[in-house]
């Protein structure tokens, strides 16, 4: 026997699965596959139908036909035995034969046809163990997915436990920021003890006398006390309160003067300079700051020249923001101006004012504004401004220099 193809198709020859057990072309069995319809009479009770070079062997089943196509050489009896094997195995797979149902479980189909039939020959096999192949069930498998799943379980507990410690830290952070101490009441009972305060800022001790169920409290603790901050009082020198009135006295008279008087702020938390913001005290204020970069070379002479500048503006108050500003930059050839982009470009190259493009507009007040900035970049030598100071600047490299 050497089955050539084993497939299931429709009534009009329309192939829905095949599985071809030698080397043929896809035309070749499209062509067979659609030649079988046409050969089968109508009204007859034969289970197969032959050609000149291939014999079909099939089974209706509803509306649809199981078949095998073979060579004329092989055993019509085997071929019959191997289509009663398939034409139960497919009900298996397929509970409604249709066209939907067999395209829905087709490479089941064709798993099931490789296990009954091995290139081309019948193998010796029942349904079940046919189920039981295409299954594929391993134990190692199965042993493999449940260790995963129980490391995969084992991070999760591992993750929810490490969540709960931070929460119940977070939690005890808390309540070791709210006080120092929290004192416990006392058990019922005769009992007496005192509770003398740790921290010298809440300044006064505390005393509570309990007998019973009636515990009687000191009256001194409700009254207010002043509080103390320092820890030891210096025998001789310190503060005095006199010197405060004197002092006041001489800043006023300075004030009267004319003179800006800053007084100093009591010690707060130290913070970084950066987070301390600059004063101003002037309604407008216009700051100028200029960079020079030199690079120059060991054996003499001028590797790079670069000069930055930049200019702000801060305006306090908005009823100050509508101003233009006025400046003279003389013949600057070298150096590259440019402009804020609010900035009007014609009204500062005609006029040297710098103000807003829509005058109606104010400036930002409170922060300080960059409106106008400038570059140089030069390698001459002459341009140097050190060479204007110092005659000449030599460099001699050695071994202890």
């Amino acid at each position: 026997m050497v089955l050539l193809a084993a497939s299931i198709i429709s009534k009009s020859g329309k192939a829905l699965v095949s599985r071809q057990y030698v080397d043929m072309s896809r035309i070749r069995i499209e062509g067979l596959l659609a030649t079988f319809p046409k050969l089968v009479g109508i009204g007859k009770q034969h289970t197969y139908v032959e050609t000149d070079s291939v014999r079909y062997v099939y089974q209706p089943m509803e509306s649809l036909y199981l078949l095998l196509v073979t060579n004329k050489q092989s055993n019509i009896l085997e071929d019959r035995e191997t289509l009663q094997l398939l034409s139960k195995i497919v009900p298996e797979y397929v509970p409604s034969l249709d066209e939907e149902g067999i395209c829905r479980m087709a490479f089941e189909l064709i798993f099931a046809f490789d296990e009954v039939i091995s290139l081309g020959h019948k193998e010796n096999v029942t349904i079940a163990q046919v189920k039981q192949y295409v299954e594929m069930e391993s134990h190692e498998e199965r042993l493999h997915k449940r260790i995963m799943e129980s490391k995969i379980n084992d991070t999760k507990d591992h993750m929810k436990r490490k969540a709960n410690e931070i929460e119940k830290s977070k939690i005890e952070r808390g309540r070791s920021d709210k006080g120092n101490f929290v004192p416990s009441m006392p058990s019922m009972g005769s009992s007496r003890f005192d509770i003398s305060d740790t921290n010298s800022s809440m300044g006064g001790g505390m005393k509570i006398n309990s007998s019973g169920f009636g515990p009687s409290v000191d009256a001194d603790i409700f009254k207010p006390k002043a509080r103390v901050t320092s820890t030891a009082v210096p025998s001789k020198g310190g503060m005095q309160l006199g010197k405060s009135t004197k002092t006041n006295q001489f800043l006023e008279s300075l004030r009267a003067e004319g003179e800006v008087i800053v007084e100093d702020v009591a010690p707060g938390p130290v913070r970084s300079e950066a987070a301390i913001a600059p004063i101003y005290s002037d309604p407008i204020m216009v700051g100028v700051e200029e960079k020079l970069v030199v690079v120059l070379r060991k054996d003499g002479g001028l590797e790079n020249l670069e000069v930055q500048g930049n200019m702000s503006l801060v305006v306090q108050k908005e009823e100050h923001a509508f101003i233009r500003v006025q400046v003279e930059s003389g013949a600057n050839k070298l150096f590259n101006f440019k402009t804020h982009p609010n900035i009007d470009k014609n009204l500062y190259s005609d006029k040297n004012i710098l103000g807003l493009k829509d005058p109606s507009r104010p400036f930002p007040t409170g922060n300080p504004l960059g409106i106008l900035r400038w570059r140089m970049q030069n390698k001459q030598e002459s341009l140097v401004p050190l060479n204007s100071m110092i005659p000449g600047i030599h460099y001699w490299s050695g071994p202890s220099r």
